[in-house]
């Protein structure tokens, strides 16, 4: 399901090369290795990214994680759901949820297109539709959602061995074990839940990829694909707790999401069952929006709030 192929975040100028040396430093500083590149070397780990002086966007260096890597998505969430399902968790599918009820108390129940299921405890963690969700239990979330794009190429024999990000043109590249480059970007520039495709968007991603490697510029698109993502306004989650008694959030990650649920879900799982909040969400709670305790990641998702 893991793939090592370790991850290269590259820059185009100065000023994006004194932000790769500040986030090599921070990660560092919490124990994962980075290493700061010069332009030789990022050639020398991917020769086939143009690296040449006069490209139209000039690779200055970048950041490398060797052990960095790209996990199959739908593998790890069948892998959850397996050991949750031998765990005696009843996993109910095509099941939408219509309505949260409260009582004097909290919470006590949901309604759903296959009948009702009563409960003095839930988790609202559905990605793209927390707002949603929410507001069923009387609640406001400082979330946006946004529509998050990617592209699939016809396969061809392995030529890319690595994970190439580019943040200054949004585009981030890998090849699959079928030998497919699958491409994304950031998500797009307009709020909406609409799961569909964009031409812009799609037109940015395709030529950010061929800026960095004319080679892929006579590769053909297979599919494309949109799915939403919930955005904060610090670009960091809302997790834990929240005013309605029996009520708690797992949301807000936007394109982080997929890498912290192991960990997350540990957390949340703790604070449902003993009513007592874990120290590593803690600083994630709703309330920090309306007591000033912001929590500004902007940098570590490789981009800012709209």
């Amino acid at each position: 399901m893991f793939s090592q192929r370790g991850v290269l975040n590259i820059a185009h100028d100065r000023g994006g090369m004194s932000e790769v040396r500040r986030r090599a430093a921070a990660i560092e500083l919490l124990g994962i290795d980075a290493e700061v590149l010069g332009p030789a070397e990022v050639k020398a780990w991917c020769p086939i990214l143009d690296c040449a002086p006069t490209a139209r966007y000039p690779v200055v260096g970048g950041i490398l994680q060797r052990r960095g890597g790209t996990a199959r998505h739908d593998a790890m969430a069948w892998g959850f759901a397996r050991a949750a399902d031998s765990r005696g968790v009843d996993i109910i599918q095509k099941c939408e949820v219509t309505a949260i009820r409260r009582g004097r108390t909290g919470v006590t129940g949901i309604e759903t297109t296959r009948g009702a299921i009563r409960a003095g405890k839930m988790a609202i963690a559905v990605a793209g539709h927390s707002s949603v969700l929410a507001a069923m239990a009387g609640l406001r979330l400082p979330i946006e959602t946004y529509g998050l794009q990617a592209l699939v190429s016809e396969p061809v024999k392995p030529v890319l061995n690595t994970v190439v990000m580019s943040k200054a043109k949004h585009v981030y590249v890998s090849q699959t074990d079928k030998g497919e480059l699958l491409i994304g970007a950031n998500y797009d520039e307009f709020s909406s839940y609409a799961q569909r495709g964009v031409l812009s968007t799609i037109e940015n991603q395709v030529a950010g990829l061929t800026a960095l490697f004319p080679i892929f510029s006579r590769l053909r698109m297979m599919r494309q694909w949109a799915g939403t993502v919930d955005i904060c306004a610090d670009s960091s989650p809302i997790v834990g707790p929240t005013p309605v008694p029996g009520l708690y959030l797992d949301c807000g990650w936007g394109m982080g999401g997929f890498k912290a649920t192991p960990g997350t879900g540990y957390a949340l799982a703790h604070a449902i069952a003993t009513g007592n909040v874990h120290a590593a969400i803690a600083p994630f709670r709703l309330e920090r929006f309306t007591g000033g305790r912001l929590i500004d990641e902007h940098a570590a998702v490789g981009g800012g709030a709209h």
